[in-house]
C-alpha cells in the first residue's frame, strides 16, 4: 500500500490473513472489479508444489485517474501517478506479507510491489502505457509454497476496472500433464472423505442389525440416531465427490449443492440428537418440557444461520465482500449452539440426583446419573477437540499436511458417534432393572457421600 498509516497496514494484514485460518479450497475463479481504488485486493490462496502453475487472464481492463476523489488519503509526493509499475499482481506468503507491512510502516518502500519478498506476477507498466485492455499469462512456480494472489494499486485515486480469471493448479502424473486444482496438502481429501464415508455406511449396517436384534426394546431416539448416521455418511460421500470434481476440473458443477444439503441436515440432526439425549427423551421420558423445547427452538434456527453462513463463505471465497462478516456470524452461532446443547444434560443430571433421593431406586438412578455425567464430559471434549484442537492443528501444520486436521476432526467425530451409539444402544437385558439389594445399599451410600462433598464445597 502506498499511502496509509501503520494502523491501516495492520488492518489490511488482519483482513487478508485472518480469514485464511479456515479451510479453503482453490478452484477456477472469475472476479469482476468495477471502478475500484482499493490499494490491496486479495484473490485466492493456493499451495503450490514444484510443478505448480498460475494462469491469469485479465480482460476489459480500464484505468481512470480521478483527481477529485474525496474518500482517499492525500497524495504521496514519492509516488508518480503515471508510474504503472506500482499497479499489478503478485504472489505472497503469509510470513512474507507481515515483513512487507513492516517495511511499508517504516517507509522503506511505498508499494508492496517494490518489495523483494514478494513474487511478481504482472505489473501494468508492461501494458504499453495502459494502451492494452487485456493480457494473458502463465507462470511456472519454481519455489513451492503457500501463496496468495494479490492485486496492488499504489497510485492514489486510480480507479481500476477489469475481469480477472485466475487458475492455480499443480501438475501430477508421470507425464505431468494432469491438472490438480486442489491445493497441495488437500489433494488427497477426496479419498479421505470417501474412506470415512465407507466407515459410516458400515456403522449404519451394524446399527440396523442392532435395532433388529433388539426390536422389542428400541425407542424412537434409536431411529433418530440411525437418521443421523445416514446423513453423516451421505454428507461425507457428497463431499468426497465434490472435492474429487474440483480436483479434476476446478469447479464443483452442482456437487457442492448436494454437499450443502446433506451438511445442513446433518448439522441440524446432530445438535438435535445431542439435545434429545441430554433431556432423556424417549428412553427416560416420552415428552419434552417447555424449557427443553425452547433449547431446540434456539438450536435449530441457529443451525440454519450457520449453514447459510458456511455457503456464503465457501461460494464467495475467503476474500468476498461479505465473507469476513459471515465468518464472524458462523463462529458466534457455532459457539452459541455448542453451549446451548449442554444445558439439557445438566438439567437431566440434576433431575436424576433429585430422583435418587426420593423414589427409592438409588442404584438405578445412580447408573443413569453416571452415564449422563460421562456423556456431558464427552460432549464437552467433542466440542473442544473439533473447535479448538483441530483449529490449532490446522494453524501450526505445514500447508503440505493440512489434510491431517481434516483426519483429526473426522476421527474425533467418529469417536463421539461410537461413544453415543454404544452407551445409548438398545439392550435386551437392561442393567438398570437388574439391581440387587447390595447394589442398592451401595448406591445409597455413594449418593450420601456426594451430598456431603457438595456441602463441604
Amino acid at each position: 500500500m502506498a499511502i496509509s498509516s501503520p494502523h491501516t497496514h495492520t488492518l489490511l494484514t488482519l483482513l487478508i490473513f485472518s480469514l485464511l485460518q479456515t479451510l479453503t479450497l482453490s478452484e477456477l475463479r472469475s472476479t469482476a472489479i468495477r471502478s475500484d481504488s482499493r490499494p490491496i485486493i486479495p484473490f485466492d490462496e493456493f499451495g503450490f508444489t514444484h510443478t505448480g502453475k498460475l494462469d491469469l487472464n485479465v480482460t476489459l481492463l480500464s484505468l481512470r485517474l480521478q483527481q477529485n476523489d474525496q474518500t482517499t488519503l492525500p497524495e504521496n509526493p514519492k509516488i508518480n501517478p503515471n508510474d504503472l509499475s506500482l499497479v499489478g499482481f503478485f504472489l505472497c506468503t503469509r510470513d512474507s506479507w507481515y515483513h512487507v507491512v513492516d517495511k511499508l510502516d517504516q517507509n522503506d518502500i511505498v508499494c508492496a510491489l517494490q518489495s523483494d519478498l514478494i513474487k511478481p506476477v504482472f505489473s501494468f507498466d508492461r501494458l504499453n502505457n495502459g494502451g492494452h485492455t487485456h493480457f494473458n499469462l502463465s507462470l511456472q512456480m519454481s519455489d513451492p509454497n503457500l501463496y496468495t494472489l494479490i492485486f496492488a494499486n499504489c497510485i492514489p485515486n486510480l480507479h481500476v476496472s477489469m475481469d480477472v480469471h485466475s487458475s492455480m493448479y499443480n501438475l501430477e502424473g508421470k507425464s505431468s500433464l494432469i491438472r490438480d486444482y486442489l491445493s497441495a496438502g488437500k489433494s488427497n481429501l477426496p479419498s479421505i472423505y470417501f474412506n470415512f464415508a465407507l466407515i459410516y455406511f458400515s456403522l449404519i449396517f451394524i446399527w440396523v442389525y442392532t435395532l433388529y436384534s433388539n426390536r422389542q426394546v428400541i425407542y424412537q431416539i434409536h431411529f433418530f440416531m440411525l437418521a443421523v448416521l445416514i446423513l453423516k455418511g451421505l454428507n461425507l460421500l457428497s463431499e468426497a465427490e465434490d472435492k474429487s470434481y474440483i480436483k479434476r476440473t476446478g469447479t464443483a458443477h452442482g456437487w457442492d449443492v448436494l454437499f450443502y444439503i446433506f451438511s445442513f441436515l446433518k448439522g441440524i440432526t446432530l445438535f438435535t440428537l445431542i439435545v434429545l439425549i441430554g433431556t432423556g427423551w424417549s428412553f427416560l421420558k416420552p415428552f419434552l418440557q417447555d424449557k427443553e423445547k425452547k433449547v431446540l427452538m434456539i438450536v435449530i434456527p441457529l443451525q440454519v444461520v450457520a449453514n447459510v453462513a458456511q455457503v456464503v463463505i465457501d461460494e464467495t471465497g475467503p476474500y468476498g465482500g461479505e465473507s469476513y462478516a459471515w465468518t464472524q456470524v458462523f463462529l458466534l452461532v457455532d459457539v452459541v449452539c455448542c453451549c446451548a446443547v449442554l444445558f439439557p444434560i445438566v438439567w437431566s443430571i440434576k433431575n436424576l440426583r433429585e430422583a435418587a433421593r426420593s423414589d427409592g431406586k438409588a442404584a438405578v438412578n445412580l447408573m443413569k446419573l453416571t452415564l449422563f455425567r460421562h456423556y456431558y464430559v464427552v460432549v464437552i471434549c467433542y466440542i473442544y477437540f473439533t473447535r479448538v484442537i483441530v483449529y490449532g492443528l490446522e494453524t501450526i501444520t505445514s500447508y503440505r499436511y493440512q489434510w491431517t486436521s481434516v483426519v483429526a476432526g473426522e476421527l474425533g467425530t467418529l469417536a463421539f458417534y461410537l461413544f453415543t451409539g454404544y452407551n445409548f444402544r438398545p439392550k435386551s437385558c437392561n442393567p438398570y432393572f437388574a439391581i440387587d439389594d447390595e447394589e442398592e445399599e451401595a448406591a445409597v451410600e455413594m449418593l450420601k457421600m456426594e451430598d456431603d462433598d457438595d456441602l463441604e464445597l
